[in-house]
C-alpha cells in the first residue's frame, strides 16, 4: 500500500475534516448507488482496530420501507428516511474469536512471522476474556469506522449524520441481528439539501489541549464536577 500522499491529497483530507457537518436535511429525491455504498464501507474498513480485529459490521438500508421501520425505532427522526441510505453500524462482541484467521492472513502477507502471531493471539485472548473489554472494543472500533465512513462520504460530495437516539434492542429484533453484534450507532448518508446546515462552532484549543503531564482540568475536585453536572442537567 502506498503511504505517501501528494499535497493535493493532504489538502483534500483536511478539507473533508474541516467541512464535514452533521446534516439535518437531505435531498430526499436523490439516491446513492450500491457501488457508492460499497466504496464508502470499503473506506470505512481502513479504520484502526485493536489487534486488527475489525469488529465493525454495516447494515445498509436503501429501501424506503426499511428506513421507515428504522425511523420508528429512532424516535421518529426524519433524516433516517430522507437520506439515501441509513447504515446500522454494529460492533462484533466476539470479534476475537476470528483472530486466528486474521493473524494467518498477516503472516501470509509477510506483516509478521508465526512466532509473533502466537504472541499476539495470547495477548488478545487474555485481554478479551472480559465481557466488558469485548463491549468496549466493539463500540470503540465501530465508532472509528463510522467516522471514517462519514469522512469518505464528505470527500465524495455527500453529507452524513450520526444518530445515537434509537432503540438498540428494537433494532436488533426488527432487522434480525444476531446477539453477538451490538448496534452502536446509525449513520444517515445522502445528497445535501439545497439549504446546507451551518457548521456548529467547536471549543477553542486551550479548552481541549494541554502539553505535558499537568492537565489543567485534572485538578478539579469531584465536588466541582458534580456541581457542574447538576447545573448542566438543570439547564
Amino acid at each position: 500500500m502506498n503511504v505517501f500522499f501528494t499535497k493535493l491529497q493532504v489538502r483534500s483530507t483536511l478539507g473533508a475534516i474541516r467541512h464535514r457537518i452533521s446534516a439535518n436535511r437531505f435531498a430526499s429525491n436523490k439516491t446513492v448507488s450500491d457501488n457508492t455504498i460499497r466504496q464508502l464501507v470499503s473506506y470505512a474498513t481502513q479504520a484502526p482496530s485493536s489487534f486488527n480485529l475489525q469488529p465493525w459490521r454495516f447494515l445498509a438500508l436503501t429501501e424506503w420501507p426499511d428506513r421507515h421501520r428504522l425511523m420508528k425505532l429512532a424516535c421518529g427522526q426524519r433524516k433516517v428516511v430522507e437520506a439515501a441510505v441509513a447504515f446500522i453500524v454494529l460492533g462484533d462482541l466476539l470479534a476475537h474469536s476470528r483472530l486466528s484467521d486474521i493473524l494467518r492472513q498477516s503472516v501470509k502477507s509477510g506483516v509478521f512471522d508465526e512466532s509473533t502471531a502466537r504472541r499476539i493471539a495470547d495477548q488478545c485472548n487474555r485481554m478479551y476474556a472480559d465481557l466488558g473489554a469485548q463491549r468496549d472494543e466493539a463500540i470503540r472500533s465501530a465508532s472509528m469506522a463510522a467516522m471514517t465512513l462519514m469522512l469518505a462520504a464528505e470527500a465524495k460530495g455527500l453529507v452524513s449524520c450520526p444518530l445515537i437516539e434509537f432503540d438498540p434492542e428494537g433494532v436488533r429484533r426488527e432487522f434480525h441481528i444476531a446477539e453477538r453484534y451490538l448496534p452502536v450507532m446509525l449513520v444517515a448518508v445522502g445528497h445535501p439539501a439545497s439549504a446546507k446546515w451551518q457548521r456548529e462552532p467547536r471549543l477553542p484549543l486551550h479548552q481541549v489541549l494541554a502539553f505535558g503531564v499537568g492537565w489543567p482540568w485534572a485538578t478539579e475536585s469531584i465536588e466541582t464536577w458534580k456541581a457542574a453536572r447538576t447545573s448542566a442537567l438543570v439547564a
